[in-house]
């Protein structure tokens, strides 16, 4: 299992406009210079982040801002808004275990509440680490830097 890197790219999107926004307009060219992405996948990605109210982004160059105190923006806010889960369900089971297998008939009632519980305990972590979390650490590197 492997989250896609539209979440790392948000928070790495999310990053830029703090530390940019009050020198730069921070547009979808602007962004795909400091992650090094096409500017059509960062549009992709503002536009998730947009429809979950995580960020506003302004018509034509006007640039992107965050609308909200980044205390009150989590990773799970973040990884809902870009991570296409179906059925809000992390893991995917393959579709048609073979029924006439002892062990194909029963992985479902096995593994069910165990892999809910992997994701239960994911989404309690990323629900505890905010943007603010990663400001911090980002403006004390830059400073360092």
């Amino acid at each position: 299992m492997q989250i896609s890197s539209r979440f790392t790219l948000a928070i790495h999107i999310f990053a830029c406009i703090e530390v940019f926004q009050d020198d730069y307009k921070v547009t979808s060219d602007f962004l795909a210079g400091s992650t090094n992405v096409n500017p059509v996948i960062v549009r992709k990605i503002l536009g998730q982040l947009k429809g979950a109210g995580l960020v506003e982004v302004a018509r034509g160059s006007g640039g992107a801002s965050i609308p909200k105190p980044l205390d009150e923006i989590s990773f799970l806010d973040i990884y809902h808004a870009v991570e296409c889960i179906g059925n809000g369900e992390l893991f995917h089971f393959h579709e048609n275990p073979n029924r006439a297998c002892p062990v194909g008939k029963n992985i479902h009632t096995v593994l069910d509440d165990k892999l809910m519980r992997v994701q239960k305990a994911m989404e309690c972590e990323l629900a505890s680490i905010t943007l603010a979390d990663v400001m911090r650490d980002t403006k004390q590197l830059i400073g360092n830097g």
